[in-house]
């Protein structure tokens, strides 16, 4: 038998470029190769990288590099870039950084394999090793985006949407609700979008319904819902299925009508409100999250008050903000980036500060209910869970005493809610 060798993959970036790596993970590890986490201990390096804003390429180009510092020591053998920004700045990065292996686009596993000397196995194409805890699981549904975003170059790194067929997409929820999965969460460029190419139209609606028939599947969760078509009977699904968290991830980036048109969103204010509206008229008790783009280059500060006044008076329970990037060969390039970076700065820390006085009032509402949570993980003192409100990593946790409790990981209980903070919520299991 010849000696599994060691890789370690570090992912970058979003939850999409994780499952491209699990499917990688499942591909190595039935050719027997060993899988770390500690790069000291690997022979090759794969790093799946993100390209989506300058923080994210800044950071892994820093990856790289510091791969290449172990190549260079002779710590380890080989280095292997994959991803987006690979996909984007192939030929740029291969001229500048020519002690990598090889620069690969996204979801090149046959790439990846032949430079590792290695056949792809048709028949694992699809299956995974999850990377996440054993309980829940990212389900991406589509790859490509057909939205024309001027700030985004995911279009440029991912292609035009493509879906993935609803059986196939069933034969993968079921394998993983096979082997413990309980929350699926359901993730693409842009989920509102599944079916139209190759079913004439939308049918997230039908895909959730299918989803949620599966035995043994307790939760499932929608990510990255545009909101210039968001499907009516997507509202419908979500109010009544049980299985279906009522929450919504619903990035909106502006309210401007001046920065939604050069955004090119395909919405207006009125339009936005309206959709709010019916959204939490529609479904009881609604998560609401969104994202912002500040600092975009003709956000003033006139455009900017009124982002701030939307956000006080509409009370979202979620938000996450992110300064205006500008990136090659997108439609707002030519606009410059004439916001100074101190003044997006600002801005963001007015938007995040505002959040968490909404978060607090929200989370303090909440004390003395009773909420079904999943447990997570556990933390110094605390046993770490999240209700249907919370989405891993991006949101709040449910904290409980485990001096108090005796819980298990992946299980669901019922916690009252005793006290809350800006974010995290403190929880204690009723006798």
């Amino acid at each position: 038998m010849n000696k599994r060798k060691n890789i370690e993959i570090i992912t970058l970036g979003c939850a999409k470029n994780l499952v491209d790596s699990e499917r990688l993970i499942k591909q190595l590890d039935a050719n027997n190769f060993n899988i770390v986490t500690d790069s000291e201990q690997a022979d090759t390096i794969i790093i799946n990288t993100c390209g989506f804003i300058n923080p994210a390429k800044e950071e892994s180009i820093n990856t790289i590099l510091n791969a290449i510092e172990l190549k260079k020591n002779k710590k380890i053998e080989k280095v292997i870039v994959a991803g987006c920004l690979s996909e984007r700045y192939k030929e740029e990065l291969k001229k500048e950084i020519p002690e990598v292996d090889a620069f690969l686009g996204t979801e090149d596993y046959s790439g990846i394999l032949k430079e590792l000397n290695l056949n792809l196995k048709n028949d694992l194409l699809g299956e995974r090793i999850i990377s996440t805890p054993s309980h829940y699981a990212y389900l991406k549904i589509s790859e490509g985006c057909d939205n024309p975003c001027s700030f985004c170059a995911i279009p440029l790194m991912r292609g035009k949407h493509k879906s993935f067929p609803m059986e196939k997409l069933i034969n993968e929820s079921r394998s993983l609700v096979a082997n413990g999965v309980k929350e699926l969460i359901i993730i693409a460029q842009d989920t509102t979008d599944y079916g139209k190419d190759i079913y004439g139209k939308r049918k997230l609606a039908g895909l959730l319904r299918k989803l949620s028939e599966i035995e043994n599947l307790e939760w499932i969760r929608l990510l990255y819902a545009y909101p210039s078509h968001f499907p009516e009977d997507v509202m419908d699904e979500i109010s009544q299925n049980p299985k279906i968290c009522n929450y919504i991830d619903l990035p909106l980036q502006h309210i401007s009508d001046n920065v939604l048109k050069s955004m090119r969103r395909g919405i207006t204010k009125n339009s936005t409100l309206k959709l709010i509206e019916k959204l939490r008229n529609k479904i009881p008790d609604l998560t609401l999250r969104t994202t912002f783009i500040v600092g975009y280059p003709n956000e003033g500060e006139k455009e900017f008050n009124e982002l701030y006044n939307f956000i006080e008076e509409t009370e979202f329970d979620r938000i996450g903000v992110f300064k205006y990037s500008q990136e090659d060969d997108t439609h707002s390039y030519d606009l410059g980036d004439p916001v100074p970076d101190e003044i997006k700065e600002e801005r963001l820390a007015s938007l995040m500060e505002l959040q968490k006085e909404i978060s607090l009032k929200k989370n303090r509402e909440l004390i003395g209910k009773e909420l079904k949570i999943i447990i997570d993980e556990v933390r110094d003192n605390y046993y770490i869970g999240r209700s249907e409100r919370d989405t891993p990593e991006v949101d709040g946790e449910v904290l409980i005493d485990k001096n108090k409790s005796t819980l298990q990981e992946g299980k669901f209980y019922k916690a009252k809610i005793i006290d809350a903070g800006e974010y995290d919520l403190y929880a204690e299991i009723p006798s």
